[in-house]
């Protein structure tokens, strides 16, 4: 049986050159191997204020862009996160798990809120509903960058904490997918 994996770009409309060679790139090769769902996380944008026409047409660029790289639709699972209500609904069930004292712990947030007169609170929770999308779809593997590592960490910890306290496997835990050099 494949292996599945999840991965989410989020639409900011400014795709860097270590965006394609670090993770891109790699998804339509990892799509021959594994049963992949690619993902436009338009949720985890609005963290900070956006326009909405430009948001719009970079979520449009962002799905472009993975077929671009080779992402082949009838291949892969690709989708807009928006469009998937389950991710907010159980992003809500997984906050409900998720200790504050966790969430001020990550780096990201520490980093980004310094920067900002007004920090919204879906920047603090942005790592559970990175969670959720993960988690939503039983993810063996999931590619990440640096920037991410503690964020499928405090997945991974929310799946163990759910799966113990149901004292079944409601989710699985998921491993980082490191792509091998090439």
């Amino acid at each position: 049986m494949k292996k599945r994996v999840f991965s989410g770009v989020q639409p900011s409309g400014s795709l860097t050159i270590g965006n394609y060679l670090g993770a891109i790139r790699n998804f339509a090769h990892l799509q021959h191997e594994a049963d992949c769902f690619f993902c436009v996380v338009d949720l985890h944008s609005l963290t900070v204020p956006q326009d909405p026409v430009l948001l719009r047409e970079n979520i449009k660029n962002t799905a472009r862009l993975f077929v671009a790289a080779g992402i082949d639709p009838q291949v892969s699972t690709v989708f807009v996160q928006s469009q998937v209500s389950a991710h907010a609904e159980l992003s809500w069930l997984l906050e409900c798990q998720t200790y504050i004292g966790e969430l001020r712990r990550m780096t990201q947030f520490k980093d980004k809120s310094q920067k900002q007169e007004i920090v919204s609170s879906g920047l603090l929770t942005y790592p559970v509903l990175m969670a959720a999308d993960i988690l939503l779809y039983n993810t063996d593997l999931v590619p990440v960058g640096e920037d991410q590592k503690q964020h499928l960490e405090i997945t991974r910890d929310l799946a163990i904490r759910i799966n113990n306290r149901f004292q079944e496997e409601v989710f699985k835990v998921p491993e980082p997918y490191i792509p091998p050099r090439s």
